[in-house]
């Protein structure tokens, strides 16, 4: 009889048999096998929230599969993913399979390579149920809050509207932010820039400090022209150089969280595009001339901590790379917040030699590039630091007649040694480019090639974008890793906030709703209670704390607020100016609202119930219909999925599933529209002209 190990993807089940060998059948749940089912609460609040769970719908057969299965086997191995979801996935087979809880038949791989999964499947241990508890208790908080809190926000608000114990609080920052930009009164300030050459002819850039006096702030143009003034005709000499070194430190190798946003910053992905990839990289890829293999380790990470058997690697890699030199003179560790999980490594690559360039063949063109980064970053965390060269600059005015003198000030530096800079440096939202001084002494004239006064205004503080928000996040203890990406799609998804490029701003619905939470339930969008929860949940995990009292004390609070918020709104609905349009009733002239009912959005008339004229919501696109020359429209079929068609229907039929594009056809004239292996062809009758789209660009991507 062989041995069962149960996996949560098959492309993670794949790569384990092969290192298991013979003895071994190795099958897939596909994630969760079992949850709250979602039509009911499911949680019986009054018998200490007892879960109602249930075979998730579709997965019937599955779990009927892995039965059968389990009933052959020797033993069952539970072997999903090493984090509290990965723990209440084994929970919950452990529960439909019959299982001994007190077994020890949980496993966990850090890195899906045969080393990996040997260190795994020889400590084995029962599975945690203070893991399983402490997810139990997230689930549940969250099935509270949408269940109980969605109703009365879409009842005051728009149909179909949802709460989250932590999107609500995503999206309040937002708004929190976006009611400070509309508040910031900008100030005006000035600056004096000037150019001078050196005594080597190098032109050097320097800006204003201040006069005889000290330090001086210019805030208007009469004052900055009264400087100018003063200097005109001036001469200039460098009145001191101070010259020092620097050492710059690399950046830890990667947690969820920056590996998030440094792919955001750099390549413009979104986190849920970077979580799948690196899933992908964690699983498995079949890489030429070594057969399928993980890459990366676990993705779902928040520990800085390196194996001692990694860190030796790195330091043969560097050696043998670069050399002596680049090796730091200590090894260097890295503190994790206080509040990580220590359970998984850093995301570091599973085998060092594997550099990108070297599987680049193998990879997808993003993959190639999140591996690239992880790479990188964690070679140079383990490098040397690298040395700069900083000079600091004084230059004093000298004019006759004037006892007084202006100084300007001059900053640079170059680089001594480039240490881990050889290989990667971070990418910061405020990179600035270094300015490189010309060897400049004491007592030197320089020329003013150029000066001019500048005027410049305080700036607002910047919105959101998705890299700085999941780090505003991160930082104030809202979420885990396993959640960013999640969070940021539901609320884009949900409407609650809009994506301008990179930048997130908040819907008027987003700000209707965030209002009204504030107002009746300041503790669900409190930054400092939704942490203090994740804390709790953390004690939960620890075994410090009891899951069902935790429950008890949250819902006898929200219950009672709850409660209150009905009474004090009762009778009251929420208008929002966004669901006008500008469609008139054709049986009333009022400008139609848009509504949200079972099955999605559509136009009514706001004089009802006196005028009841209701008409399909569409959205529409740029392209004519090759058929009538009417407008193309967005339409949604039974089962939701997206096709286009022309506003005459059902006098003209014409309907496609391939996307319109706002270009023409070169010999028609009309509408192109693109298939979904991006192709650009032309649907009118007897034109035969397609074209094979270029790759997208980069700010092209419907995702970026």
């Amino acid at each position: 009889m062989s041995k069962l190990v149960i996996v949560e993807s098959p492309a993670k089940a794949k790569n384990i048999k092969k290192y298991l060998g013979s003895g071994y059948e190795v099958m897939a749940s596909m994630g969760h096998v079992r949850d709250l089912p979602a039509a009911r609460l499911c949680v019986d609040v009054k018998n200490d929230f007892a879960p109602k769970y249930a075979i998730i719908k579709g997965k019937e057969q599955l779990v009927k599969d892995l039965k059968t299965q389990a009933a052959k086997s020797e033993a069952v191995i539970l072997a999903a993913d090493p984090d509290r979801e990965g723990e209440a996935i084994s929970w919950h087979l452990a529960t439909v399979l019959g299982l001994d809880l007190n077994e020890e038949n949980r496993v966990t791989f850090n890195e899906i390579t045969k080393s990996g999964v040997q260190a795994g499947m020889k400590n084995p241990r029962k599975v945690d149920m203070d893991f399983v508890n402490a997810q139990q208790a997230r689930r549940i908080l969250d099935r509270l809050v949408g269940y109980k809190l969605s109703p009365f926000v879409s009842q005051k608000i728009r149909r179909g509207l949802s709460a989250g114990r932590v999107q609500s609080v995503a999206v309040r920052l937002i708004v929190d932010r976006e009611e400070e930009i509309r508040k910031f009164v900008p100030e005006e300030y000035w600056t004096l820039d000037a150019k001078f050459t050196s005594t080597s002819r190098k032109v050097f850039p320097a800006s204003f400090y201040g006069d005889e006096t000290g330090k001086v702030e210019i805030n208007s143009k009469e004052q900055a022209d009264k400087y100018l003034s003063r200097l005109d005709g001036a001469k200039y000499v460098i009145d001191s150089v101070k010259k020092g070194t620097k050492k710059k430190n690399p950046v830890p190798p990667f947690i969820t969280s920056t590996l998030q946003q440094e792919a955001s910053r750099r390549l413009g992905f979104q986190a849920q595009r970077t979580m799948r990839i690196a899933q992908e990289l964690y699983e498995g890829v079949d890489i030429q001339g070594h057969g399928s293999m993980g890459l990366i380790t676990y993705m779902r990470t928040d520990s800085l901590r390196i194996s001692e058997e990694a860190r030796s690697q790195a330091n043969d890699f560097i050696l043998t790379h670069y050399g002596q030199n680049y090796l730091p003179e200590k090894p260097r560790y890295f503190k994790s917040r206080s509040s990580a999980q220590d359970g998984h490594e850093a995301i570091r690559p599973t085998v060092l030699s594997l550099t990108p360039e070297e599987v680049k063949s193998s990879l997808t063109s993003d993959q190639y590039k999140i591996y690239n980064l992880i790479w990188q970053r964690f070679i140079a965390s383990m490098m040397a630091s690298s040395v700069l060269n900083t000079m600091k600059v004084e230059i004093k005015s000298q004019k006759a007649g004037d006892d007084g003198y202006c100084v300007f000030t001059a900053s640079g530096y170059s680089v001594k040694f480039d240490g881990f800079t050889a290989l990667y440096e971070e990418k910061t939202d405020d990179d600035k480019k270094a300015t490189q001084l010309p060897e400049l002494k004491e007592g030197d004239n320089v020329k003013l090639k150029e000066l001019a006064g500048n005027q410049h205004f305080t700036q607002p503080p910047a919105r959101y974008s998705e890299a700085t928000l999941i780090k505003t996040l991160e930082e104030n203890g809202v979420g885990r890793p396993s959640t960013y990406a999640t969070i940021v799609t539901t609320i884009v998804k949900r409407e609650y906030v809009k994506r301008q490029s990179k930048i997130l701003a908040p819907t008027e619905l987003g700000e209707a709703t965030t209002k009204l939470l504030k107002e009746h339930f300041p503790k669900i969008v409190n930054v400092k209670y939704t942490a203090q929860m994740e804390d709790s949940l953390d004690a939960i995990d620890r075994g410090d704390e009891d899951y069902i009292r935790m429950l008890h004390v949250f819902y006898d609070d929200f219950d009672a607020t709850l409660n209150k918020a009905k009474a004090d709104m009762q009778g009251v609905k929420i208008k929002l100016e966004e669901d006008i349009t500008d469609i008139p009733c054709e049986k009333c002239g009022k400008m139609m609202v848009v509504k949200t009912g079972r099955f999605g959005k559509f136009l009514a008339c706001p004089g009802y119930p006196e005028c009841k004229n209701t008409k399909p919501f569409v959205t529409k696109t740029n392209a004519t219909c090759p058929k009538c020359g009417s407008e193309v429209v967005e339409r949604r079929s039974k089962k939701g999925r997206l096709f286009y068609g022309c506003t005459k229907w059902p006098e003209c039929d014409f309907v496609t599933w391939d996307k319109p594009t706002d270009e023409k056809c070169p010999k028609c004239g009309k509408s192109l529209f693109r298939t979904a292996g991006s192709v650009k062809h032309c649907l009118s009758e007897g034109c035969d002209y397609e074209i094979k789209a270029s790759r997208k660009k980069k700010n092209d991507n419907p995702e970026e």
